[in-house]
């Protein structure tokens, strides 16, 4: 199967569970850059799970004001560098994430929707947004990876939002973390079909 086909596939093939699509602008820069077929088909899985916790977060708390266009763009983009660093695909590497934001810019994207491919696994500095958060969240979860620490500090901002105790948010956002991480299996599944190379 040609490198292109697989590409297409990993953006629009169905998948169990199903799997949203991305972002028009989001799929059309990874045909643009003849993107890794894997690399796809994980921001797909991201994107989906990603795009349920903002629905989650913004029914539970839409005082918040999450953005959540730039939430679900950041999901569909965050590991854009592999696109560069494709070895970091199957490996451990950094230099994907300022390789990212530089990239998204270069093509034109806004700052305020580039900077998650800088950010997402950066969740402990200063000036850390809720949209951060939830991308980070979203990119450990989606393969029911559980972070205590990222998680509390999304129950603090939630908190914060909804002014209901700390406890009660956790409890709220345990739940949909486990019926998320249920799940990982398939998506990995989903993933794990594509090739890493071209």
């Amino acid at each position: 199967m040609p490198p292109s086909e697989a590409l297409a596939r990993a953006l629009h093939s169905p998948a169990d569970p199903p799997l949203r699509p991305l972002p028009s602008a989001a799929a059309e820069l990874l045909l643009a850059l003849d993107a890794p077929p894997r690399l796809a088909a994980h921001l797909r899985a991201v994107h989906d799970v990603a795009y349920r916790l903002v629905e989650w977060v913004q029914e539970r708390c839409p005082g918040l004001g999450t953005d959540r266009e730039a939430v679900l763009f950041g999901a569909a983009t965050h590991d854009i560098g592999k696109t560069v660093h494709v070895a970091e695909l199957s490996g451990p590497g950094s230099a994907h994430e300022e390789a990212g934001r530089a990239l998204l810019l270069e093509h034109g994207f806004p700052p305020r929707l580039a900077r998650f491919a800088g950010t997402h696994a950066s969740w402990r500095a200063a000036g850390t947004t809720v949209e951060d958060l939830l991308v980070s969240t979203a990119d450990k979860v989606w393969k029911n990876k559980r972070v205590p620490e990222l998680e509390d500090l999304l129950v603090a901002r939630i908190a914060l939002g909804t002014g209901r105790p700390h406890w009660e948010e956790y409890l709220a956002l345990d739940d949909v973390l486990e019926q998320l991480g249920g799940t990982a299996d398939q998506r990995l599944a989903f993933q794990g079909a594509f090739p890493v190379g071209r």
